[in-house]
Parts: C-alpha cells; sequence; structure tokens
C-alpha cells in the first residue's frame, strides 16, 4: 500500500453483524428500491488504501453518515477520514464512487462527500469527487485504478 503511513496508529472498530436482507420482490418490471442498509452492505467492506482494515473497521463509513432517496434516485455518503490531514481522502472518496458506480443500477445519482469539518481540504475533496470529468481523468490513471481495484477487491476473511 503506502510507504509512509499518514495515521500510524488508527482506532479499529468492531464490526457491526450482518442483517440479513429481505429477497426482493417477485415483480421482474418493478424498479428495485435500494435503501441505506443495501448502500452500506456495498461499501463496508472497502479496505482503507493505508491500513489492512475495512472503512467500516475504521468508522470512515457508517450506516447513519448515507442518505437514500429511493423515488429521485439518489445516494448522498458522507465519510470521515481517520486525520484531518488525510492525504488519501481523494482515494477513499473514489472507491466509494467506484463502488457504488458498478453496483447501483445507473439511474442513481450519487454524490459523495467528507463530513464538515473533517478535512483540512474539505471544500476542494468535495469538488473533486463529484465533479464527472475529474472522476474520468482519474480512472484513466492505471495506477490509481490499481489503487482503487485493490481496496475493492473482496478480502480473505
Amino acid at each position: 500500500m503506502v510507504s509512509e503511513l499518514i495515521n500510524a496508529n488508527p482506532i479499529v472498530y468492531e464490526k457491526k453483524e450482518r442483517q440479513a436482507r429481505i429477497a426482493p420482490s417477485a415483480d421482474e418490471d418493478a424498479a428495485e428500491t435500494i435503501d441505506q442498509l443495501e448502500i452500506f452492505d456495498y461499501l463496508r467492506d472497502i479496505k482503507d488504501p493505508e491500513h489492512p482494515y475495512s472503512l467500516e473497521e475504521l468508522k470512515v463509513i457508517t450506516e447513519d453518515a448515507i442518505e437514500v432517496d429511493d423515488q429521485r434516485s439518489y445516494v448522498r455518503v458522507t465519510f470521515t477520514p481517520t486525520v484531518e490531514h488525510c492525504s488519501m481522502a481523494t482515494v477513499i472518496g473514489l472507491c466509494l464512487r467506484v463502488k457504488l458506480m458498478r453496483s447501483l443500477p445507473s439511474r442513481y445519482k450519487v454524490d459523495i462527500r467528507v463530513a464538515p469539518g473533517t478535512h483540512a481540504t474539505e471544500a476542494a475533496v468535495n469538488k473533486q469527487l463529484n465533479d464527472k470529468e475529474r472522476v474520468a481523468a482519474a480512472l484513466e490513471n492505471p495506477n490509481l485504478v490499481d489503487m482503487v481495484d485493490e481496496c475493492l477487491a473482496p478480502s480473505l476473511e
């Protein structure tokens, strides 16, 4: 991952127990509704770019920090970096965006945000993560794509 750790000793929290999901309706033509828990399940196992822990274990992402308006096809994810000067905040946000791009139907608009007051360059990170051209350019960088894919790879737990 990264040779010099920004946060060498992060606080690691216990993972929440996974809740059983109810099977979707039998109506194939109905749009599948998506809720906060489903979004959290998509994101909880993403690995931190610096540590061998998931974003859930570091409380970078929590279920409460996810808003879903299924009627308007809108999802907002607010994440909290472990330190105020985290240089990996943009990479973490990009991982969240890519995971949701790969998981959600294309009708959803996704907004990724740093929690207010938790990062030194919060406005710049938010702007970068929600600008289509910047995200597209980032995803053309093979090194960045490799880092994102590594964070999104399933763990061997």
